[in-house]
């Protein structure tokens, strides 16, 4: 299972909402599992920014 909180810990190059889309991107290949355990701290972290990360990862 992918956790958000891990992504977010294990890649610190990480430094905008876009970038940890595209992140979340390549991790569907492979994991079987999202969980979104902690809202991402970016300053262009839109409203909507559950509902696009789940559509990254499906």
């Amino acid at each position: 299972m992918l956790l958000l909180s891990e992504v977010l810990i294990q890649a610190p190059d990480i430094d905008s909402f876009e970038s940890l889309v595209e992140h979340i991107k390549e991790h569907r290949k492979t994991e079987m599992f999202f969980r979104i355990d902690v809202k991402p701290q970016f300053s262009d972290t839109p409203e909507d920014w559950e509902d696009r990360l789940e559509a990254a990862f499906t």
